[in-house]
């Protein structure tokens, strides 16, 4: 099980290896001069050179990346165009942001979607199962941005206006402290990875549940809870772990649309204004802390799949 382990943590380090020089050739297309962007359009050619020299641009793309990939192992991700200061102090409390708005979705995506899974598996075939499908259906069709639009129709604009429609923090003020501001956004992804979680736990669930060896504990007289907390939920909940693993990944991705939708100070919103203002150093930064944060959730969700599923511990 270590090795197997050990394993996956090995193809992780590649799989981070390979995003990096991706982003890194990517953003060697963008057009414009970071020097220039940086000093303005009425800097003189030496002190464009000194820069230049200063952020490795004068050197051969390998050597830049090389300098840069060395950089994000001591946590400089470089000088912001826009600021002219460390993409670090510029991500730092957005980080933290975006980790609260993601911990919270999930915080709230993960134990109801789990739960209602398990419920309509218990109650297939009636009117309360069928409710749920169609009900999972629906959202999954609808878009990211679709729902957060609803939300804020139904609670900051038309109907209710008991929320605010939009982020608006003083300066100095931290996001989290208003916590009316998370409400929305957070629904917004909760609602986007609940349908996916309810569908693959319900599915799952259901075929454990007329699974042999349930039966067999139903036969020794072994209470029904404790057939669904003991035998069942075990044998599930590692295929489950997969998915759940892959949805909250997702909101590393997801959260660009709905910071921007909401303008919440987060990753997502550093990555938009970036792109518009061609701050290569802060895309860069954002594009892959999202992919190690996509890396690391799937990282987890294997090691949890592999603790859950006996099989997968004998065959390693």
């Amino acid at each position: 099980m270590v090795k197997l382990i050990l394993k996956r943590l090995l193809v992780s380090v590649f799989i981070l290896l390979a995003v990096s020089v991706v982003v890194f050739a990517a953003t060697l297309l963008l057009p414009g001069d970071p020097a220039r962007a940086i000093l303005g359009q009425q800097a003189t050619e030496e002190r464009l050179a000194a820069l230049r020299t200063e952020m490795h641009l004068d050197r051969s793309p390998v050597e830049r990346y090389l300098l840069w990939l060395g950089g994000l192992f001591v946590g400089n991700f470089g000088t912001s165009t826009t600021t002219g200061g460390p993409v670090a102090d510029l991500l730092s409390e957005r980080i933290g942001a975006s980790l609260i708005l993601m911990l919270c979705a999930a915080a709230i995506a993960v134990p109801v979607g789990v739960a209602i899974g398990i419920y309509s598996a218990l109650h297939r075939g009636t009117r309360r199962d069928q409710a749920v499908t169609w009900s999972t259906l629906t959202l999954a069709a609808l878009p990211e941005f679709v729902i957060g639009i609803v939300l804020v129709t139904l609670f900051a604009t038309s109907v209710f206006r008991v929320l605010p429609a939009v982020t608006m923090s003083p300066p100095g003020q931290q996001v989290w402290e208003i916590p009316s501001q998370l409400i929305l956004p957070t629904l917004t992804l909760a609602l986007v990875v609940i349908p996916y979680i309810i569908r693959m736990m319900r599915a799952t669930m259901a075929e454990v549940m007329d699974s042999g060896f349930v039966e067999m504990a139903r036969l020794k007289g072994v209470p029904e809870r404790q057939v669904i907390l003991r035998h069942a939920l075990p044998h599930a909940i590692g295929p489950v772990a997969q998915v759940i693993a892959i949805q909250l990944a997702w909101l590393a991705g997801g959260v660009v649309v709905v910071e921007y939708l909401f303008r919440y100070p987060g990753l997502g919103q550093a990555l938009i204004d970036a792109v518009a203002f061609r701050d290569v150093q802060v895309v860069q930064a954002v594009s892959i802390i999202i992919a190690a944060v996509y890396v690391l959730v799937n990282l987890v969700a294997d090691v949890v799949g592999i603790l859950a599923n006996p099989k997968l511990r004998s065959a390693s």
